[in-house]
């Protein structure tokens, strides 16, 4: 059974955190520099929050941007984590049932990386020619 330890030695450990109180714009353009959809919120060396593009465009959408506001004010303050050593079955079925699209992996107190729904799919789906094999 796959772990989320083998998906991030693969995927790789370049990790994107933020502060809660960087300004919302200055988190829109960092992810978009990066290509990236979320970045963990730390505080103190604690996870307090994931900031999706999912928050972002509901923020902008009701207020008309970003303006002066903060991460703390938009991000996901109880975010679900899960270890190293969860299966890739259940990240894939907590991202279902919590309806999220990144997950921060977490050892102990320690942040170890981002699964994301692309991840699971690209590190646990038949490759093509597995299909044409099969």
């Amino acid at each position: 059974m796959l772990k989320v330890s083998e998906i991030l030695r693969v995927k790789g450990d370049t990790l994107y955190t933020a502060s809660p109180d960087m300004p919302v714009s200055q988190a829109v353009q960092t992810m978009s520099e990066q290509d990236i959809g979320s970045l963990v919120i730390m505080e103190f060396g604690t996870l307090t929050g994931m900031l999706t593009f999912r928050e972002i465009i509901r923020h902008m959408h009701a207020h008309g941007g970003a303006g002066e506001t903060t991460i703390r004010s938009i991000m996901d303050d109880a975010p679900v984590s899960v270890s190293p050593n969860t299966s890739a079955d259940e990240v894939q079925r907590l991202m279902l049932e919590k309806h999220a699209r990144y997950i921060p992996v977490m050892d102990g107190p320690t942040l170890m990386g981002v699964i994301s729904f692309y991840d699971c799919l690209l590190y646990t789906s038949p490759s093509p020619r597995d299909v044409e094999e099969s």
